[in-house]
């Protein structure tokens, strides 16, 4: 009998390569923290390194921007006759061979650098500003995954439930102390309370791979849990109305795409400055040897475009006209941060206000209701109805106060991001 040995080499050598793949440690904690999960969406993101990589070039124009223009050499040769009985070769023509270098006036080197200097800082405040943004989406991310595993968590417990209370039935039915009726209701309504487990399911695998995305994971299928709560921490103090003004000073103080509408702004008076400079022409100075049909000289010479019919007089205007909408573009920036902070400071307040109000009025009420209904339903004293009612009120009300500690986590990183501050920083 023929062995073919090569064949399962190969498969062998697969198995070995796939349990040492799937051996190796995930890149991406299972238990994860919310400082954790920024902290890798930072390091990791391919767009936040792309921005890096452009304020890298960015800061390459600036020595661009201060070099000298390259020399000029030229060689030149007029008068050849050809006559084999003349002089030597060298002897029988004119021979030219010089230097030039170009020098700017008017500062015009200094004004380039200026241009790209302002350009650079204004690229590295967008880098900041672009991780600013991903922190805040790393954040609402990593709490929807919570209030997903929440709502997750009520739907199994609330079919849980509900199959108990189908087990009971079934065996009140075959004693007869129930209807068949009543009981299929009951199991038709398992459905709903199914498709309530299902859907939170989903939600639960989107939240958990747009997280890892974010995070720059190359593995979407992590079975990452988060560590935080959606409770507030009650060392974070809560922001009044009377920490507005300080806080939207702070954000016009802080705030990256503030500084890089400011540097914006300086890049457009550099570019004025230099579009000024560039109507004065650059001098030449050339020097070199001179050969005239056998007799040396030195040949030297300046040269400088006459300003006659072009002294960039539109090149002048289009940069005063940047210049000043630059300005609006950074006035418009500041005006806009202060609205930010503004309505940050609202959704806070309402948001606690929210929180408070479920947790004092509903929250309790709505789980004793359903467990005195649940316990007088079992004991023959109320009806299916009832019992369906309470269940799903109770169901309600959970989840308005998991979405309200939601919103209101997310109001509370909105004012961090909205005041240029990481979680922690606001007093």
């Amino acid at each position: 009998m023929r062995v073919r040995v090569l064949p399962v080499v190969i498969c062998l050598a697969g198995s070995l390569v796939a349990v040492g793949a799937s051996a190796q440690p995930p890149d991406v904690p299972l238990r994860l923290s919310l400082t954790e999960a920024v902290r890798l969406a930072v390091e990791r993101s391919p767009s936040l390194d792309a921005a890096r990589q452009s304020a890298v070039a960015a800061q390459t124009d600036i020595a661009a921007a201060k070099r000298w223009a390259n020399p000029v050499a030229r060689f030149s040769s007029e008068g050849y006759n050809g006559d084999p009985a003349g002089a030597g070769f060298f002897s029988q023509q004119e021979l030219v061979l010089d230097l030039e270098q170009e020098f700017d006036l008017a500062g015009k080197r200094g004004h380039r650098a200026a241009v790209a200097t302002a350009a650079a800082a204004s690229a590295g405040f967008s880098v900041d500003d672009q991780a600013r943004q991903l922190r805040a989406d790393v954040r609402r991310a990593y709490f929807q995954l919570v209030l997903a595993r929440l709502d997750a968590e009520l739907a199994r417990a609330s079919l849980e439930e509900i199959d108990k209370v189908i087990a009971v039935n079934r065996s009140r039915y075959q004693q007869g102390e129930v209807s068949g009726s009543e009981l299929r209701r009951l199991e038709v309504e398992r459905l709903r309370f199914s498709e309530d487990a299902f859907q939170a399911d989903l939600a639960t695998r989107n939240s958990r791979t747009l997280l890892l995305a974010l995070m720059g994971s190359p593995r979407l299928d992590l079975a990452v849990e988060p560590s935080d709560t959606l409770q507030v921490p009650p060392s974070k103090a809560e922001p009044g109305p009377a920490d507005a003004a300080a806080l939207v000073a702070r954000a016009v103080a802080a705030r990256p795409d503030v500084a890089a509408a400011r540097k914006d702004r300086e890049r457009a008076e550099a570019e004025a400055a230099l579009q000024r400079a560039l109507k004065t022409p650059n001098l030449s100075v050339s020097g070199g040897m001179r050969r005239d049909f056998g007799v040396n000289g030195l040949a030297w010479g300046v040269s400088m475009p006459v300003p006659l019919f072009d002294r960039n007089a539109p090149g002048i205007a289009r940069a005063d006209a940047e210049r000043r909408a630059a300005d609006s573009r950074a006035r418009a920036m500041e005006l806009a941060v202060s609205l930010e902070v503004q309505q940050a400071l609202n959704l806070v307040d309402v948001n606690r206000q929210r929180v408070q109000l479920v947790e004092r009025d509903y929250l309790a009420k709505a789980r004793e209701a359903r467990d005195s209904v649940l316990a007088a339903y079992r004991a023959g004293e109320s009806e299916l109805l009832d019992y369906l009612d309470a269940q799903r009120v109770y169901r309600d009300v959970q989840r308005a106060y998991n979405r309200a500690l939601l919103d209101y986590r997310l109001s509370l990183f909105q004012l961090d991001a909205a005041a240029g501050a990481n979680p922690g920083d606001l007093p």
